[in-house]
């Protein structure tokens, strides 16, 4: 008899029933549960399970685990907090996942490239002012993070005439993208940048990348929108460079904390568009999908889906 798939959550997530349900509906000869339901002996069988951010007490609670499947993209707690061993950790890559990110990125792109927020400040002192228009190929947006969320992205802004560069840790070819890597990489695209958009997954390489030296590469003007994590941009030097005016405008949907407290800066900042972590929501469905196609693989051959690279951190 196959043994139950645990679904583990961190305590108190709201959307555990939902996505049990979601993956119960992909996978109906499976039996999708909660831990405390399964048995001493069901646990010590199971080697599988599907994670949304567990804590590690939780996933070590299942000693025969072979592979642990994230139904989110980023797994940097999962990675942070489990001990070092040959569990596989598999995070959720979804072209639909991708595609979301990607219309996030061209919708705030577009508030950014029109100058929208300039126009809000405008309204709330009753100014009237045509800014001048600039045309989308005069307006340079750089990519920080090549990955499937970076070039789906990029795909986008293409098509609505921007030009793209790509930033990432090895240079990612797509055709027209100019790609750049590594520190002297990074610098030479920042500088060109009008608006950076910030993708990279949190590894210990890219927390604090964005900070007061790479902020300042950007051109006065310049702004940045950060749909990754909170960690990798500096917020002290964000504040300096908005405050001094080097930066025009920063949208950020991810921070060290969240929710974002009440009082932090944020909120209360004229070039700061604060979102609640929403760029990129998973679609249930399609990543239910994904999940129990992997898990059907694995059940018939043994085999399992390519890992996160411990030692990069994706």
């Amino acid at each position: 008899m196959t043994v139950a798939i645990p679904f583990l959550a961190a305590p108190g997530y709201a959307s555990t029933g939902a996505w049990m349900a979601a993956l119960q509906q992909a996978m109906p000869h499976e039996r999708i549960t909660l831990p405390d339901a399964m048995t001493t002996a069901e646990r010590a069988q199971c080697e599988v399970a599907i994670v949304a951010n567990p804590s590690p007490a939780d996933v070590a609670g299942f000693p025969q685990l072979k592979w642990v499947h994230s139904v989110w993209a980023g797994v940097e707690r999962l990675l942070a907090e489990l001990p070092a061993s040959d569990l596989r950790i598999v995070r959720l890559v979804d072209p639909q996942l991708a595609d979301t990110m990607a219309e996030a990125v061209l919708t705030w792109v577009l508030y950014l490239h029109r100058d929208v927020a300039a126009y809000a400040r405008q309204q709330t002192q009753r100014v009237w002012n045509a800014l001048d228009y600039v045309r989308p190929e005069h307006r340079t947006v750089g990519i920080l993070g090549m990955g499937a969320l970076g070039r789906c992205a990029a795909q986008r802004l293409l098509q609505a005439k921007f030009r793209v560069l790509g930033w990432s840790r090895e240079a990612t070819p797509m055709p027209g993208v100019e790609a750049f890597a590594g520190s002297t990489g990074l610098q030479a695209m920042l500088e060109q940048t009008d608006i950076a958009v910030c993708l990279l997954p949190l590894t210990p390489a890219t927390t604090g990348l964005l900070n007061a030296q790479t902020l300042g590469w950007l051109p006065n003007g310049a702004s940045l929108i950060n749909f990754a994590r909170g960690p990798i941009v500096n917020d002290i030097a964000l504040q300096a460079a908005l405050d001094a005016g080097r930066l025009q405008h920063a949208v950020l949907d991810v921070f060290n904390q969240e929710p974002l407290p009440p009082a932090q800066w944020q909120w209360a900042h004229p070039r700061v568009s604060v979102l609640p972590h929403c760029s990129g929501p998973t679609d249930r469905a399609t990543a239910s999908a994904i999940v129990a196609d992997n898990i059907r693989k694995f059940r018939a051959t043994g085999e399992m889906p390519t890992g996160v690279d411990r030692h990069k951190g994706y």
